[in-house]
């Protein structure tokens, strides 16, 4: 059985800020929703991505010669504890597949460190050991390879074992399964957690006539073992599976009056923006005058020119253009749009206007 509800706004489209996008930052826009529901959807995200996903993270390290965290090591400049800390930096990053028989296997990297005089005199008196020198050619990639972790003053051959493990959060030492530990290994605190901030915001939005929806903005900082788009796309998947769960107690089906819907996106919201005057969308000074000039007065009579006729106009350059283009595409709009589903084309755009502002707020100049 069926219980039928009203129109329910839901997010129709997802937005990536390319201007602000890097390897390890994104912002992403998420737009309308109904009121409340942009901090319901966004604090829930935000607590997965921080707590949830798992990355590779080194969870001991043993170096030949070594008993323990608390010694020097000779020709070494840094202690055990200062090597440690350093390794805590070391950033890997390992993507399973399904298929694999054991993707979370503690694995376990060797190296033999064989430093000899003319690697020390070619590095001024020391060599620097990175990341590179003791994970290269295992099953990981590696993030930041000349990450330092120590640095040698004397020719030395030492066999270096570092044990990686795939987790989720923080993971202290004590707490981790050391049941095929070797003598002398040393056990460390591990952050296995990729993302190191998500911050998200809401705003209002408009949709139709109504301006009090909202637009969900998350900003999402990652340490590159994993990118910002792979983090919300994760954190999505692991919020539905455990939603599924609450499918058993279903005793009917919602249907949402999709068709009431579909008008309003369809008409009222594409008239809303086509109605608005160009002074409402921020333009530089300069391409507003040269728009004035044009005698363009609103959204939708700039919308149906295209972009081949608008640098015709007087003192109107390629940065203006890019500039409304811009501001178009954050309407979802762009230059030399197809109107014709609405009965809009550039002879009745200001009629067309004029009538819906009249329906909408009474008479109305155009």
């Amino acid at each position: 059985m069926s219980v039928k509800y009203g129109k329910f706004e839901m997010p129709d489209k997802i937005k990536l800020d390319e201007a602000s996008q890097t390897a390890t930052f994104a912002r992403f826009i998420v737009e309308p929703f109904e009121r409340g529901f942009g901090h319901t959807v966004g604090n829930a995200l935000r607590r997965i991505m921080l707590a949830s996903l798992e990355a590779p993270a080194i969870i001991s390290i043993w170096i030949e010669g070594v008993p323990h965290e608390y010694m020097a090591i000779d020709g070494v400049i840094q202690d055990m504890t200062h090597i440690i800390l350093n390794l805590k930096g070391a950033l890997l990053r390992r993507l399973t597949s399904g298929d694999e028989p054991n993707p979370r296997e503690v694995r376990v990297v060797s190296k033999v460190l064989d430093i000899t005089d003319e690697m020390i005199e070619k590095g001024g008196g020391e060599y620097r050991v990175t990341v590179k020198d003791l994970i290269k050619n295992s099953d990981y990639e590696m993030i930041n390879p000349d990450h330092h972790i120590l640095t040698i003053t004397k020719p030395m051959t030492k066999r270096v074992d570092v044990r990686i493990g795939c987790g989720r959060g923080y993971v202290p030492s004590e707490r981790h399964n050391t049941a095929d530990r070797q003598v002398d290994e040393i056990i460390m605190d591990s952050s296995f957690s990729p993302v190191r901030l998500v911050n998200y915001y809401v705003e209002n939005t408009r949709v139709g006539q109504d301006t009090d929806y909202d637009r969900l903005i998350i900003e999402i900082t990652t340490d590159g073992r994993i990118s910002p788009v792979e983090a919300l796309a994760f954190s999505a998947q692991i919020g539905i599976l455990h939603f599924q769960i609450f499918d058993q107690v279903k005793t009917h089906s919602i249907l949402f009056d999709k068709g009431e819907m579909q008008v309003n996106r369809d008409r009222d919201e594409i008239l809303a923006k086509l109605a608005l005057k160009i002074n409402e969308i921020e333009l530089s000074v300069r391409s507003t005058n040269c728009l004035a000039t044009a005698n363009i007065d609103t959204i939708g009579e700039l919308v149906v020119m295209p972009e081949s006729e608008m640098l015709r106009f007087r003192n109107f350059g390629k940065k203006s253009l890019t500039e409304i283009k811009q501001k178009l595409d954050e309407l979802g709009l762009s230059l030399g749009m197809d109107l014709s589903k609405y009965g809009i084309n550039r002879d009745n755009i200001r009629q067309v206007i004029q009538t819906y502002l009249q329906e909408k707020l009474g008479p109305v100049e155009v």
